[in-house]
């Protein structure tokens, strides 16, 4: 039986209706990529089925909408579906065509709104292929039919049953320490073997690990970190992704210039993963329908330690989180850390104390005292001099009882080269030189498209003005790297360079941030300007012979109380 053609307007009756078509398609993550389901087969099966429903000469397919890889149980976060409301209110189209229902909606109550309340509004026809087949010009009354209705409810059922099947199967795999993010952690990178599983980027974990060595052993700030890698053109984590061709974005991609900031360098200092600890459920969408993330209290976590190869030992990742947890402040414009910062308190008030300098004394005073009144606390005060020359003979004592210097020395110095600053340093300037010569060839054929005419002389000035400033940037990013190749010090050091020169000259000449940091857990004064060095030095360290005359430095765990060192001269 033929099909009865309306083909007047229905509000008017004054003539025929021309038609301009838009195509939704939608393909779901869990659709797959299967052919059924695929954009190309939707789009070639509602391009066959046009014809049968406007005259020939009556209709013209306006655009198609197409969102790819996105859930149907919501329309806010459909792109595609939210352009072409747009286009609806906007008059730019009058009739929307989609294989079936699911393929727009897997929300019933969406669905009832829309085909119920908002197109009838805007007087615009839908028409879907499948289940069931529906066009709302030749029957407006469909839309209200059980057999539309139970349609949408079956479509949410499906949603609400494969969003429980996936979290299941993600449970799981959290649970196994497998890894179901979309994108590697910065550091890491996917196994082409296994999708769960994290292999070590060698590239960007070396700039993890100098990142921990800069802050534990150097002592550099945060701030200074973020400088210092941003002038030898390392890209921070997502302008990585992107430049390994990663189609990565979040929510602050767009104001993101490839520069690293003191916090992007805070989050790779207090992130376990650098251990091997995987951490994953962190946030949870509210159901299948309200797609909001929001946060899981940190005992619903999945935790599996040794999940991931580690980048960096345990015992440095403990000493980033206690040297972030004391007071310390970088001097001005350095963006070093002075060496005896958040070591220093008061043995009274537990209070840090306060560094003060005059032309060139530098002197320590409780800080309780100097900013919160007298009759608080008293001065406790020492200068830097003499406290330097103190803890450098406390030190100087405690080496030797180090029974097992040598062993850990030997396991260091055993570390490969590609991990020493030099091997470290001729790899970044081989990097930043491949970049310099790309950057120089894309700015060359920029040229030749403007005089063929493929860009026009303001993008051609637009685009240059961008690949100059990259080009000076990497210039300079060079230019830095090769300072640093050529300066004894201040580069990138080996693990366990501290131990090894422990180990060659048997003594401590002089005092480093990086020296502090390993051996001493806090530094006391008192009020009678005695000194308390508490070492963090292991019970296995210990021995019990001390040189004839010598104080007896004894070691105490991290865990137990320490047996301290006083220095009992007093200090003008």
């Amino acid at each position: 039986m033929a099909r009865h053609r309306r083909t007047e307007d229905a509000a008017t009756g004054t003539g025929p209706v021309f038609w301009r078509v838009g195509k939704y398609i939608r393909l779901s993550r869990e659709d797959g990529n299967t052919v059924s389901e695929s954009v190309v087969n939707q789009d070639r099966i509602l391009n066959d089925d046009m014809a049968s429903f406007f005259p020939a000469g009556q209709f013209e397919v306006v655009d198609a909408y197409i969102d790819d890889g996105t859930s149907g149980t919501t329309d806010s976060e459909r792109a595609g579906f939210q352009r072409m409301v747009g286009d609806v209110k906007a008059g730019r189209i009058n009739c929307i065509m989609v294989k079936n229902l699911s393929r727009a909606f897997r929300n019933s109550a969406d669905q009832g709104r829309f085909l119920e309340e908002f197109l009838p509004l805007y007087g615009v026809r839908f028409i879907s292929l499948y289940q069931p087949r529906m066009d709302t010009y030749l029957d407006a009354e469909i839309v209200h039919s059980l057999e539309v209705s139970l349609t949408g409810f079956m479509n949410e059922q499906y949603a609400y049953k494969t969003s429980a099947d996936v979290r299941r199967t993600f449970r799981h795999k959290r649970e196994n320490g497998e890894f179901i993010g979309a994108f590697a952690p910065y550091g890491y990178r996917k196994d082409p073997q296994d999708k769960n599983a994290l292999l070590i980027d060698e590239e960007a974990a070396q700039t993890v690990r100098d990142i921990y060595a800069w802050f534990t052993a150097e002592g550099l700030s945060k701030s200074g970190i973020a400088k210092r890698l941003n002038r030898l053109g390392v890209p921070n984590r997502a302008a990585y992704k992107r430049a390994k061709g990663f189609r990565y974005e979040n929510p602050h991609a767009a104001g993101n210039d490839g520069k690293w900031s003191p916090a992007a360098v805070s989050q790779v200092l207090r992130d376990p993963l650098y251990t091997g600890v995987l951490r994953q459920g962190r946030q949870r969408v509210v159901s299948y329908k309200i797609h909001t993330r929001v946060t899981v209290p940190e005992s619903e976590w999945y935790v599996v330690d040794g999940a991931v190869p580690p980048i960096v030992s345990r015992e440095t990742f403990d000493c980033a989180q206690a040297l972030q947890r004391r007071d310390t402040r970088a001097g001005p414009g350095t963006g070093e850390v002075y060496p005896f910062a958040g070591l220093l308190r008061c043995a009274d008030c537990q209070k840090a104390m306060h560094r003060t300098k005059v032309r060139d004394y530098v002197y320590y005073v409780c800080r309780t005292y100097r900013e919160k009144g007298k009759t608080l606390c008293t001065r406790h005060t020492t200068n830097e001099k003499d406290l330097y020359a103190a803890v450098l003979a406390a030190v100087r004592k405690l080496i030797p009882l180090a029974a097992d210097l040598p062993a850990a020395v030997e396991k260091a110095l055993a570390a490969p080269a590609e991990n020493s600053r030099a091997a470290r340093l001729a790899a970044l300037r081989k990097q930043r030189d491949r970049d310099l010569e790309r950057a120089r060839a894309s700015a060359d054929e920029l040229y030749t498209d403007w005089k063929n005419g493929d860009v026009t002389r303001e993008q051609y000035r637009r685009i240059k003005a961008k690949k100059e400033a990259k080009i000076r940037d990497l210039q300079r990013a060079i230019s830095h790297i090769k300072e640093a190749q050529a300066a004894p010090d201040g580069g990138i050091p080996a693990e366990g360079s501290l131990l090894a020169s422990l180990c060659r000259y048997r003594n401590v000449t002089a005092l480093s941030r990086s020296l502090l940091t390993e051996l001493v857990d806090v530094i006391l004064v008192h009020g009678d300007k005695t000194l308390e060095i508490r070492f963090k030095i292991r019970d296995p360290f210990h021995r019990s012979g001390a040189p004839s005359g010598a104080e007896q430095p004894t070691a105490a765990g991290r865990d137990g109380p320490a047996e301290p060192i006083r220095d009992k001269s007093s200090h003008p």
